[in-house]
């Protein structure tokens, strides 16, 4: 029974002998990828949609998330933070205000607010 352990000492194609060999073993992988939060895939979504969509969209969509998932409800500033701004970048400030909602008290709003005065 194998281990799963592969180390190639020579192969025959090699153009010198100085080719170092190929190993692989589990010293040699890669870390496991980090799980990521629900708030970061939630964030990551919405952006998207906001893109593919509209803000006004996405934050319909955060706050009803919000709604049926409280725990998130202390994140929701910082993801609509992060829509006000995202939306100032695709639509540009004017815009992007229009689609300012009270979700998340004004977070939206001020991420605005933010990109459109480091723009």
């Amino acid at each position: 029974m194998l281990s799963g352990t592969l180390a190639v000492a020579r192969v025959p194609w090699a153009t010198s002998p100085e080719t170092q060999a190929l190993t692989a073993s589990s010293e040699t992988a890669s870390a496991p990828a980090k799980s990521r939060t629900p708030q970061d895939i939630l964030r990551d979504k919405l952006l998207v949609e906001l893109q593919e969509k509209d803000p006004g969209i996405a934050l319909t969509h955060l706050q009803r998330e919000v709604e049926a998932r409280p725990s998130l409800a202390r994140h929701c500033m910082a993801i609509a933070r992060a829509l006000g701004r995202a939306a100032v970048q695709h639509y540009g400030p004017t815009r992007a205000q229009s689609f300012s909602r009270p979700v998340c008290d004004t977070s939206f709003a001020y991420g605005v607010s933010q990109q459109a005065a480091s723009s």
